[in-house]
């Protein structure tokens, strides 16, 4: 391997597996728009003292250790969500939309992917030599001796977000738990970083990635359009008029407050379940009710009349946000948030600043089947994940 100076992001991507037991080419794709990646680990040890000794006589490791991984990648067709394992709908079909129809939402909600058991997923950072760029060639044909890689065995997702907001880039966040981490070079082959949940051990195949892309799999909502860079805040809508009701500041309509940012968070935290004779938990379950929430923030312009006491015996209503693609002008992310709660609004006024109002929404994520409740997503994209 040639000596590096330094490694920055134009040597660098991030792949994913299909799941931990993945090794052909076809069971790996390269996430796009990638804009962070940072991971870590931490080894937990007990200290073991004795009596007539000051210093411990040995360190052992009780616990798993800690391996924790968080990237970040703008947000486009819905190509990454699919490959991270959640539900996309109108995925692979979106070419039959062109006419202008409006993306459908499914019955399977946006995480139903991810409430199931499974052996996780592997990432993959892949780095090619000092000043090459990784997607115009960095890999070649094959993974070289001059290419290194780090591998994270067995992740899971534990938060998804996503946020909306004027003068950036919609831009969403992931957050991940792993159980092992492997790097490798000076070979042409890369080993694969998952571990045996079952007995701890490591599995030790070989796998192959894809050659990198600079678009990936993003695709755009016309084909001769292009893919899709980046999604503009100009293109954004917010529909908050089932909620309207619940709100003493004027939120519905062109001629209600003024949206500035709106977040999304689903976190999926799990819990590592161990027993003896294994190093490794031998599986990491969802830790129910997952709650999602939704923060809005604008500039207020008007209020309209409510009363909270009437707003304390309001039912469930639906929020939903829509991106459109700028390459075609169709739509390119369609997301639902439905059964939602109104749990605060907040306002806020100061000499010198506009008055502004921030609302947080819930709602709890459902069954994979249960299309009343929950976060739902479409994307415009066509590439099929995994083939």
């Amino acid at each position: 391997m040639a000596n590096r100076n330094r490694v920055i992001y134009q040597s660098e991507g991030l792949f994913v597996s299909e799941d931990a037991s993945s090794t052909g080419v076809n069971a790996h794709e390269q996430l796009g728009r990638v804009q962070s990646a940072n991971y870590s680990f931490t080894i937990n040890r007990q200290d073991v003292n004795q009596y007539g000794d000051l210093a411990r006589i040995d360190s052992l490791v009780l616990d798993p250790p800690t391996v924790n991984v968080d990237f970040s990648y703008l947000l486009a067709d819905g190509f990454n969500e699919r490959a991270l394992g959640f539900f996309v709908q109108n995925s692979g079909g979106a070419n039959t939309q062109r006419g202008g129809g409006a993306l459908a939402y499914s019955t399977g909600s946006f995480s139903s992917g991810h409430l199931v058991a499974t052996s996780g997923v592997n990432l993959y950072i892949v780095t090619s030599p000092d000043g090459v760029d990784l997607n115009q060639g960095g890999l070649g044909e094959a993974l070289n001796n001059s290419d290194t890689t780090i591998g994270i065995g067995n992740c899971y997702i534990s938060d998804y977000s996503l946020d909306l907001s004027v003068g950036s880039l919609p831009t969403v966040s992931v957050t991940m738990e792993g159980a092992n981490m492997r790097s490798i070079s000076d070979s042409g082959l890369t080993g694969s970083p998952a571990i045996n949940q079952a007995n701890g051990e490591p599995i030790g195949m070989d796998i192959e990635l894809p050659n990198p892309t600079k678009d990936g799999g993003i695709t755009g909502a016309y084909t001769n359009g292009g893919a899709i860079i980046a999604l503009r805040p100009g293109d954004v809508t917010v529909s908050l008029a089932d909620v309207a009701g619940e709100s003493l500041a004027d939120i519905a309509g062109d001629d209600g407050a003024h949206i500035q940012s709106v977040s999304i968070s689903l976190p999926l935290a799990r819990s590592p379940l161990q027993r003896l004779g294994s190093k490794f938990p031998f599986a990491r379950t969802v830790d129910f009710p997952v709650e999602i929430s939704m923060n809005v923030s604008a500039v207020m312009n008007d209020t309209q009349s409510a009363n909270l006491t009437n707003i304390l015996e309001s039912g469930v209503q639906d929020v939903s946000f829509e991106i459109l693609d700028p390459t075609g002008g169709d739509p390119a992310i369609r997301g639902e948030l439905k059964s939602v709660r109104l749990d605060s609004q907040s306002f806020s006024s100061s000499i010198g600043a506009n008055k502004t109002v921030d609302l947080t929404f819930s709602t709890q994520v459902s069954g994979p089947h249960d299309a009343e409740n929950g976060f739902f997503m479409s994307g415009c994209g066509w590439t099929t994940v995994f083939q």
